[in-house]
C-alpha cells in the first residue's frame, strides 16, 4: 500500500502531517500563518487560515500539473490577397475558440494565479488527427464551420490553425493562496470539506469542494480537476436553513449540521451533477440534545451531539444516503473525521489527543475500539537520544517498568482511572487553552455543567463491554517527561502531548490489514536503546558460534566417512482424492484417486511420477506423467471448481492438458505447491528467476517465468517451445517487462506499477519453495462489465423487449451469455466485490448523458449519439473487484501506467543507468530516472512532451524509441542516446510520425536490437523494413502474420508472440505462446512459427534473454541429427495456419 498522510491542526494553528509508514508528526515548516481547519485528499490538502483565506497544498508528484491553452487563427481567401485576415462580417472572429463563438486573441490569455507559470511561447500545432500537416499547421475547408482537411483543395475558401501554449502549476508542497473572486464573498468561511473523487468513476483529479461561511451559507467550488487544481469560482448552494458544519465523502455522501442541531443530507448527486439537486432533513440522534458535528465516508456517517456523545448511522449507502437509525457508541469526542476505506479518526474532549478507530472493516463499519495515536512531533524527537543517555548514565533502567505500563487494555477499570490522577491534573491544567480563537467550533461549552446528563439512547451497541476509549498511560506520560527535554520555541512542555483541534484523514489510505507504527512508539524507542549491541560484540559472537559448529561437524561426521550408505534410494508417496476432466466424450468430471510418487537417487537427484486412477466400465485404469516431463502447472479457478491444469510436451501440442479439481481451494494450493516444488527439484531449478528469464502472464493475471536454455535461439535446431518449463511466481499482473540485467517491472489491472524485488515464490508457494524476505502483499483491482441491451419499437420507444433472435437484454460483450447484476460473480473465488454496479461512461465510441450507445442492429458499430437509423442501444455497467495476494513485487506510486518498456541490454552490459519508459493511464509519455541494478525502482519520473496521448511504447537495444498513439498512429523518438535517455530537453518536436501500414490502426510496438514489430487492432503482425543506424525510421511495413495478440522482440532480435486461433486436438485455442523460427541477420523476418504453451495466455516478454546461441559446427564436420523435426514450416504464413 503506498505511503499516504494524515493531517492535523493543533490548538495553536500549526499544521502537522503523519505518514502511514512513519512514527512522528512532521510540521509544515513553510507555513508562516496559522490554520483553523484542513481537509485532505490523496493528492492535496485544503485549509482555512486565520486570515480567513483558502489555501491549497498539492503534494509534489513526478507527473507535473500542466494545462494546454488553445486558440484558433482563422483566415479567408480572396482573389486579391489570397488567404488573409480579412473576414466577412458574418464570419467568426480572426482569433477564436474551436466553435468560433468566443473571441480569443493570444494576448487575452492570463495565468489564473501566481501559482502558475508558462512553459513556453505560443506555437502552431502541426499535427492534425495524428498526421503531420504542411508547414504552418493550416487545415482547410470550404467554409466556416465545416469539415477540415490537411490538404488544400480547389474549393478551399477558408483555413484555420491551432495555436498551443502550456502552463504548469509550480506551487508544489507549499501552501498557495486561492485567488479571490472578482466579486468578493460576503463573509469568510468557517468550515471546508473536500471529496467526491469516486462519484461513478470520476476523472482523475476531479474533486468536490464544499465550504460554509460564518453566516451559515454554503458554497461549492466549480471546476476542480487535475489540470485546474485550484478550481475556477465559488457558487452558492441554496439551503433550507443556516449551516454550521459540512462533511463530504469520497463518493456521493454529503451531510451538514444546521444551527438548530439537525442534519441535512444532499440528494441527487451524480457524475453529471456533482452539486446535487435537493436537501433532506434528518433529526438529531437525541431529541433533547442538538447535533454539533458530522463526518461521512463512502458508506458511513458518524456524528457528535452537544454532550460530546458519539453516534453511528445505520443503513447508509448511495441508494439511501439518509440511513435508517442511530447507534450510540462509546467515547466522548469533540471532533470526528472519516478517511479512506471508511476508517474513523477523532479528537477526545478529555485530553485533546487523536484517536484511531480499530476494527473497521467492510463487514463491521462501526469498528471495535478507540486507540490513541501516541507518536512524538518532529521537534520532540531531537531531544530523545540525549535524555535517554542521561537516564542510563544515572543508573536508571526503566525498560521493564515502561514495558508493563505501555500495555493499555481496551477495557479499563475505575481503579486504573483513579491511578491517573497526576496525569488528569496535568491535562486539567492545560485544558483552558481553547482552540476557539483558531477554530470556529460550533459547540458552546461556556455554560455546560461538568456532569452532563446522558441523552436517551435510541439503540445500544451490540457488545458495549468490548469497547472502551483507551486512556493515556501514566507510565508513558512519566517516561516521556523524563526522556524529552523542553524545546525553547515549543509552546508545549516536554511532558505534554500536543493538543489537537482538527484532524483530516481524507488522504490517508489505511485499512484493517495495515500495519501502523502510530501506537506506543516512545516505549519501543526506549526498549531498542536498552537492547543495543555494538558491532564488535556481534562479530565476536558470530566467530565463536562458527568455531563451535565446525568442531561439532568434525566430531560427528569425519569418523564415519568410511561407512557405506545405508539407503541408496528413498521413496515418498502422497495420495488423495480429486476429480478429473475426462479426455474423451462425453467430457465430464469423474472422481479419481491421485498419487504423487517421489524418489531420490544416491547422488541426491530427485524425480517423480504422478498417477491418476479411474474406473472405465468397472475396469480400473490409470494415467501417469513423469515429473521431469511436466512443463507447467496452471490454476484454473472458476465459480464451481478449484481446478488446475498439468501440461506435458505432448499435451501442449494437443492443447489438451490434464485437468484436476480439488475439494477446497486450500487443498488445491497444497497440491500445486507440492507439484511445483517437485518439478523444480527434478530440473535443478531453485531460487529467484535468473536475469535471462522469459516472463509471461495469463489472461487471469497469473505470472509465469521460464529459464531459457542456450539453444533456445540456436540455428537450425532450436529448443522446441513445447519443452520449455514454466514455473509460477506469486502476484497478480497484466503486463510484465524485463531486461538482461535483472530489472523487472509489472503493471496490474488497476494500472498500478510494480517492481520485482528479487524474491521468489509467494501465492500458493510456501516454505522452502518461497523466499523468506522480499515478499509483499499485492492488491489488484479489476472491473467486471455487463451490458444492458434495448430495442426500439414504435409504441413504447426503447425497451428491454427484444426480438426472439436478439441477444440477451443483459449480456456480456458478445451477447451470447446472459449476465445480470444478480447472477454475475467476481472473476474467481479469490476476488471480492468492492463497489456496486455503476454505469461506465468511458467505453470506446462515447456515450450520451445516460451512458447509452446506439447502433442500427446487434451487433454493429456503436456510437454515442442517436440517429434515425438506430434501432438498438446498449450501455455498459461496471463493478470493481479486488484480489489480495503475495509475491516478490513492490509498488511504485503514485502514477498509474498502461505500458512500460526497459532497455534490452546485452548479457555483459556495463550500463549504469538503465533507460525505462512508460505511458500513464492518461496517455502521457514518461521516462524513469535513476533505474539501476541496485535501485530497479528508480526515484522519479520525467515527463516527455507529446501532442496527443499514447498507448504503447518500446525502447530498443540501440536506445531507439518507438510509440503508438491512441489514434493508432506510429511515432519514432529522435535524438535519444545513453547520455540523453529522454532526448534533448524532453521536447515534443522530437517525435517523428511514421505512416501506419495499409491504413491500419496500430495498438502495440516492440523494438529489438535492429528490428521493429507492431500489431494492429485487427491482429496483424507487421515488420518494419529498412531500419538502419543512419535511417532509424525505416522505409516500409511488411505483413508477417495474422491472429496475433502481442509481440515481444528481444535483444537478439528474437521474436515471440501471443497468437489466437491455434488449432488443437479438440478446438481452436486462443492465447498461445509462439516462437519465430529462422530469425537471422540475413533473414530478420524469420521463416515459420513454433507453437508453445497455450491457450489462455495474454502477454510474454523475452527482452531479458540475451544469451547468444552456440555457434554452428564447421562445414566439414557432419551435422548433428535433429532431435525433433521442425514443425509448421509455412513461410511467412499465418501464426495459426488459417
Amino acid at each position: 500500500m503506498p505511503v499516504s498522510l494524515l493531517w492535523a491542526v493543533d490548538v495553536y494553528g500549526r499544521v502537522y502531517s503523519l505518514s502511514t509508514a512513519g512514527q512522528v508528526w512532521e510540521q509544515c515548516r513553510d507555513a508562516q500563518m496559522e490554520f483553523k481547519r484542513v481537509t485532505a485528499a490523496q493528492q492535496c490538502c485544503w485549509g482555512i487560515a486565520c486570515d480567513n483565506n483558502i489555501y491549497l497544498n498539492i503534494h509534489a508528484s513526478d507527473l507535473p500539473v500542466r494545462y494546454q491553452e488553445e486558440t484558433y487563427e482563422n483566415q479567408r481567401w480572396n482573389p486579391v490577397d489570397g488567404f488573409s485576415e480579412r473576414l466577412l462580417p458574418s464570419d467568426r472572429w480572426q482569433w477564436s475558440d474551436v466553435t468560433g463563438l468566443q473571441h480569443q486573441p493570444l494576448d487575452n490569455f492570463r495565468l489564473p494565479s501566481i501559482s502558475w507559470e508558462w512553459e513556453g511561447d505560443w506555437h502552431a500545432d502541426e499535427n492534425f488527427e495524428g498526421e503531420p500537416t504542411e508547414k504552418g499547421g493550416w487545415t482547410y475547408s470550404m467554409d466556416f464551420p465545416a469539415t477540415y482537411t490537411k490538404d488544400k483543395k480547389w474549393n478551399s475558401c477558408v483555413r484555420r490553425r491551432r495555436w498551443l501554449r502550456y502552463r504548469r502549476y509550480k506551487a508544489m508542497d507549499t501552501w498557495a493562496k486561492i485567488p479571490p473572486q472578482q466579486t468578493m464573498l460576503p463573509d469568510p468561511f468557517s468550515d471546508i470539506s473536500c471529496g467526491g473523487w469516486e462519484i461513478s468513476d470520476e476523472p482523475s483529479g476531479r474533486l468536490s469542494l464544499w465550504a460554509v461561511s460564518l453566516q451559515g451559507k454554503m458554497w461549492f467550488r466549480e471546476g476542480i480537476n487535475h489540470h485546474n487544481p485550484e478550481g475556477s469560482l465559488w457558487e452558492e448552494v441554496p439551503l433550507p436553513a443556516e449551516v454550521v458544519q459540512i462533511s463530504c465523502g469520497p463518493g456521493d455522501l454529503i451531510w451538514a449540521v444546521l444551527w438548530e442541531g439537525q442534519f441535512i443530507v444532499r440528494e441527487g448527486i451524480s457524475r453529471d451533477c456533482p452539486k446535487g439537486t435537493s436537501w433532506a432533513v434528518v433529526d438529531s440522534p437525541s431529541p433533547d440534545v442538538a447535533a454539533t458535528h458530522v463526518a461521512v465516508g463512502m458508506n458511513v456517517v458518524w456524528a457528535l451531539t452537544k454532550d460530546n456523545k458519539v453516534w453511528f448511522r445505520r443503513g447508509v449507502n448511495s441508494h439511501n444516503p439518509c440511513g435508517s437509525g442511530w447507534i450510540n457508541m462509546v467515547g466522548e469526542m469533540i471532533m470526528l473525521n472519516v478517511g479512506l476505506n471508511d476508517q474513523v479518526l477523532a479528537i477526545s474532549c478529555e485530553d485533546r489527543a487523536v484517536y484511531f478507530r480499530q476494527g473497521v472493516t467492510s463487514s463491521e463499519l462501526s469498528g471495535k475500539t478507540w486507540r490513541a495515536i501516541s507518536v512524538p512531533r518532529d521537534g520532540d524527537r531531537s531531544h530523545s537520544s540525549a535524555s535517554a543517555s542521561s537516564l542510563q548514565s544515572a543508573g536508571c533502567y526503566f525498560c521493564g517498568e515502561v514495558r508493563a505500563q505501555s500495555v493499555v487494555s481496551d477495557v479499563e477499570s475505575d481503579t486504573d482511572k483513579g491511578s491517573l490522577d497526576g496525569a488528569s491534573h496535568l491535562v486539567a491544567s492545560i485544558s483552558p487553552i481553547s482552540p476557539e480563537s483558531f477554530v470556529d467550533a460550533p459547540t458552546d461549552h461556556s455554560e455546560e455543567p461538568i456532569d452532563t446528563p446522558k441523552a436517551p439512547v435510541l439503540e445500544e451497541e451490540p457488545i458495549p463491554g468490548e469497547e472502551e476509549v483507551e486512556a493515556p498511560s501514566a507510565g508513558v506520560a512519566i517516561s516521556s517527561m523524563a526522556t524529552y527535554t523542553l524545546a525553547i520555541e515549543d509552546q508545549y512542555g516536554a511532558d505534554e502531548h500536543p493538543l489537537w483541534a482538527w484532524v483530516s484523514g481524507g488522504g490517508c489510505s489505511v485499512d484493517s490489514h495495515s500495519q501502523l507504527n502510530w501506537f506506543n512508539s516512545l516505549v519501543q524507542s526506549v526498549q531498542s536503546m536498552s537492547l543495543s549491541v555494538t558491532p564488535a560484540q556481534t562479530a565476536a559472537w558470530r566467530k565463536q558460534i562458527f568455531e563451535q559448529l565446525s568442531e561439532r561437524t568434525k566430531r560427528e561426521m569425519d569418523n564415519f566417512r568410511h561407512y557405506e550408505q545405508a539407503i541408496e534410494q528413498s521413496v515418498w508417496v502422497k495420495k488423495g482424492t480429486m476429480q478429473w476432466w475426462r479426455d474423451w466424450k462425453p467430457h465430464k468430471w469423474i472422481d479419481v484417486h491421485f498419487a504423487l510418487e517421489q524418489f531420490s537417487g544416491p547422488e541426491g537427484n530427485k524425480d517423480g511420477i504422478l498417477f491418476i486412477y479411474y474406473n472405465f466400465y468397472e475396469e480400473k485404469k490409470y494415467l501417469h506423467a513423469f515429473i521431469n516431463e511436466v512443463t507447467i502447472l496452471v490454476p484454473v479457478l472458476n465459480d464451481s471448481k478449484h481446478s488446475f491444469a498439468i501440461y506435458t510436451p505432448e499435451r501442449t501440442k494437443q492443447r489438451w492438458p490434464i485437468r484436476l479439481a480439488a475439494a477446497t481451494e486450500l487443498e488445491m494450493h497444497d497440491w500445486l505447491a507440492l507439484l511445483s516444488d517437485s518439478c523444480c527439484n527434478s530440473r535443478g531449478i531453485q531460487g529467484p528467476p535468473s536475469k535471462q528469464a522469459a516472463w509471461s502472464v495469463t489472461c487471469k493475471g497469473d505470472i509465469f517465468v521460464c529459464e531459457p536454455s542456450p539453444s533456445l535461439e540456436a540455428m537450425p535446431y532450436p529448443t522446441p517451445c513445447d519443452q520449455m518449463f514454466w514455473r509460477q511466481v506469486g502476484g497478480h499482473l497484466r503486463v510484465v517487462e524485463c531486461n538482461s540485467v535483472g530489472i523487472v517491472w509489472g503493471i496490474g489491472y488497476d494500472h498500478t506499477a510494480w517492481v520485482h524485488t528479487g524474491g521468489y515464490g509467494g501465492g500458493f508457494s510456501q516454505g522452502l519453495a518461497s523466499s523468506t524476505d522480499n515478499l509483499y502483499t499485492q492488491v489488484d483491482v479489476k472491473s467486471v462489465y455487463i451490458y444492458e441491451n434495448q430495442r426500439w419499437n414504435p409504441v413504447s420507444g426503447y425497451t428491454n423487449r427484444g426480438l426472439p433472435t436478439d441477444r440477451y437484454m443483459w449480456s456480456d460483450a458478445s451477447g451470447l451469455h446472459e449476465c445480470t447484476k444478480t447472477n454475475m460473480k467476481p472473476p474467481s473465488p479469490q476476488w471480492t466485490w468492492v463497489s456496486e454496479w455503476a454505469i461506465d461512461y468511458s467505453i470506446s465510441g462515447g456515450t450520451d448523458r445516460e451512458g447509452w450507445q446506439y447502433a442500427a442492429d446487434f451487433p454493429a458499430s456503436y456510437h454515442g449519439y442517436k440517429t434515425l437509423k438506430d434501432f438498438v442501444r446498449r450501455r455498459r455497467w461496471a463493478r470493481k473487484s479486488k484480489l489480495t495476494s503475495t509475491g516478490p513485487w513492490q509498488e511504485i506510486p503514485p502514477i498509474s501506467l498502461i505500458d512500460v518498456t526497459i532497455l534490452p541490454c546485452a548479457a555483459q552490459s556495463s550500463v549504469d543507468v538503465v533507460p525505462l519508459w512508460a505511458i500513464s493511464n492518461k496517455g502521457d509519455v514518461l521516462c524513469r530516472l535513476g533505474v539501476t541494478t541496485l535501485t530497479p525502482a528508480g526515484f522519479s519520473w520525467l515527463h516527455v512532451g507529446t501532442d496527443q496521448p499514447f498507448k504503447s511504447i518500446s525502447v530498443g537495444a540501440a536506445s531507439q524509441v518507438w510509440a503508438i498513439a491512441k489514434d493508432g498512429s506510429a511515432f519514432y523518438r529522435g535524438s535519444v542516446s545513453p547520455q540523453s535517455p529522454a532526448g534533448p530537453g524532453a521536447k515534443m518536436y522530437c517525435w517523428y510520425h511514421i505512416p501506419s501500414p495499409g491504413k491500419q490502426k496500430l495498438k502495440q510496438v516492440s523494438v529489438g536490437r535492429t528490428s521493429v514489430y507492431t500489431v494492429d487492432e485487427n491482429g496483424n503482425l507487421w515488420y518494419r523494413h529498412g531500419v538502419t543506424p543512419s535511417y532509424p525510421q525505416g522505409s516500409s511495413w511488411e505483413h508477417i502474420s495474422n491472429n496475433v495478440r502481442k509481440v515481444s522482440a528481444g535483444p537478439l532480435d528474437q521474436v515471440w508472440i501471443i497468437a489466437d486461433k491455434v488449432q488443437g486436438s479438440q478446438s481452436l485455442s486462443c492465447g498461445t505462446v509462439c516462437h519465430r523460427l529462422g530469425v537471422q541477420p540475413v533473414e530478420p523476418k524469420g521463416q515459420s512459427w513454433d507453437y508453445g504453451i497455450g491457450g489462455g495466455w495474454d502477454h510474454i516478454t523475452v527482452r531479458g534473454n540475451s544469451m547468444e546461441p552456440p555457434r554452428l559446427p564447421s562445414l566439414t564436420a557432419p551435422a548433428p541429427p535433429s532431435p525433433l523435426p521442425v514443425r509448421n514450416m509455412e513461410v511467412n504464413g499465418n501464426a495459426v495456419g488459417c
